[in-house]
């Protein structure tokens, strides 16, 4: 995180899934103060604007893939976008569902690869999304982007990869809903996998501290996905995949802090964000506070905000 620019890029992803809201997501996060915030710390923020991808698709039938097709050209636009921008400043991406994610992650990979370092993801989600195309049972293609930057096969029609990340270079923190197939994928594929229960355990502290040591030890790029869904519905509603138990207010805004005392962060996605169901922005601001956690604002410099 050396450089003080931010490259902000939304990504209104809306095909990821069936329940429609995240084409929102992009400019609730510039509504709930991202650019004011970032000012406010000392980045330079450059806003460029909303990918011009596929914004609706009719639902298919249970089962069957949805938009296919459309999925396909996200993945192309973000993975173009990524790599230029990453190259430029600290690239932001605004979600937009999880599927956006199968292009940024593609795209900052294959930029670190041109560098001659290695990229790590910190994948901070209640779902490990390692489904492919011909395993996902949903048919909800942001449930398969952790698959596809790890190169695993099913992927037909999509980009292809430069620079596949190794599987043993992802870490997922917040897990509690994770499919059979996925948790054997898990435990054959050398990833690092911390659910609720070694957090409740543990802690939080001492599972990120380890795997920001491998990354600082590599001399690796870091890539942070943020999914609404990895916090507590209670404090963030506004995410058609709620699972209860995630993590809580002081729990995320420690990893933030964390990420942002090492150092490592090179690229950040904000997913999932549905402002059809939040309450009154407070998800959205929430995550803008998080963000604040990432790129520097400390525990005693948070703002007392009123919701009346």
């Amino acid at each position: 995180m050396r450089t003080q620019k931010c490259i902000l890029i939304g990504a209104g992803m809306d095909c990821g899934k069936r329940r429609r809201g995240c084409l929102m997501g992009p400019d609730a996060y510039r509504t709930a103060g991202l650019i004011d915030t970032l000012g406010d710390l000392g980045w330079q923020t450059e806003d460029r604007g909303n990918l011009p991808g596929p914004t609706w698709v009719a639902d298919t039938p249970p089962g069957e893939l949805h938009a296919l097709s459309e999925t396909i050209t996200w993945t192309r636009l973000l993975s173009e976008a990524a790599q230029a921008a990453i190259g430029q400043g600290f690239p932001i991406f605004l979600g937009g569902d999880h599927a956006l994610s199968l292009g940024t992650v593609a795209g900052v990979s294959a930029h670190a690869a041109g560098q001659d370092r290695p990229l790590f993801v910190l994948w901070l989600d209640a779902h490990p999304d390692i489904n492919t195309p011909t395993t996902t049972l949903s048919g909800n293609l942001h449930g398969t982007p952790v698959a596809y930057i790890t190169g695993q096969a099913g992927f037909d029609g999509f980009p292809t990869l430069t620079a596949p990340v190794p599987p043993e270079n992802i870490c997922f923190i917040g897990l509690r809903s994770v499919d059979a197939s996925e948790r054997n994928f898990i435990a054959q594929s050398g990833m690092t996998a911390i659910d609720m229960r070694q957090i409740d355990e543990h802690g939080i502290a001492a599972p990120l501290s380890a795997f920001l040591a491998r990354v600082a030890t590599a001399g690796g790029m870091l890539h942070v996905s943020l999914d609404v869904d990895f916090l507590e519905p209670a404090i963030a509603p506004a995410v058609g995949t709620t699972v209860p138990g995630g993590a809580t207010f002081r729990e995320a805004h420690l990893v933030m802090e964390m990420l942002h005392d090492s150092g490592l962060v090179s690229s950040l996605d904000l997913v999932e964000l549905n402002p059809f169901l939040d309450d009154r922005g407070r998800t959205a601001s929430l995550m803008v506070d998080l963000t604040a956690s990432l790129f520097g604002r400390r525990v005693f410099d948070r703002p007392t905000r009123s919701h009346s």
